[in-house]
């Protein structure tokens, strides 16, 4: 899974409107980047925002309802985060927003919207909280608690990926760095290995 883009609004100190190219050659000139800033700048915003389309909740905030939203920015009736990614298998856009009635700022909250789509073709292929949540752990192979503790390793819980037993750690690890047929020769070979004993055996 590789992320492109990043588009969000009204969400903890960053109000407004937002967009993020990744695919820009200032981030992909030298192959890696970083995000810096003094506390408060906003970095953990767009983590908080990729999370928000991909999963619909954050480490920070995992639940919002009708009657509670933490990080919609205060005075804002809206907010939304969109991220655009591409996996083997395509590119998609995952689109996430929740807004009050009306569009204001003390308004009641309204149902939160999530739905994933074909990001070539713009045809939608999932909505709804809970089917598109699956699709996405569908398409990447990560479901919102293997997503945080691989890719998006938050403030302050670094350390629960490193104290994470090996049985947990090596399908997170596979997943990352594509070795998992590895594990799929070794079995393999276990097999035939197995399979010419017992010929052997019989002779």
């Amino acid at each position: 899974m590789r992320i492109l883009q990043i588009r969000f609004k009204n969400l903890n100190s960053l109000a407004g409107e937002w967009f993020i190219d990744l695919t820009h050659p200032s981030y992909t000139s030298d192959g890696i980047f970083t995000i810096t800033g003094p506390t408060g700048a906003g970095k953990t915003t767009i983590l908080d925002a990729i999370c928000l389309a991909l999963y619909g909740r954050t480490p920070r905030l995992e639940q919002m309802s009708q009657k509670e939203n933490g990080i919609m920015s205060r005075q804002t009736g809206e907010c939304f985060a969109e991220v655009t990614f591409e996996t083997p298998a395509g590119h998609y856009r995952c689109h996430w927003s929740h807004r009050r009635a009306y569009q204001k700022s003390d308004g009641n909250l309204q149902q939160a919207r999530h739905e994933i789509a074909n990001a070539d073709t713009g045809e939608i292929i999932e909505s709804g909280i809970q089917r598109t949540a699956s699709t996405i752990e569908y398409l990447t192979g990560m479901n919102f608690d293997r997503f945080t503790r691989s890719m998006l390793l938050a403030q302050g819980r670094f350390d629960t990926f490193l104290k994470a037993s090996p049985s947990d750690r090596a399908p997170i690890l596979e997943q990352i760095t594509g070795t998992g047929i590895y594990s799929d020769i070794s079995i393999r070979v276990h097999e035939l290995s197995r399979a010419e004993n017992e010929k052997l055996n019989l002779l």
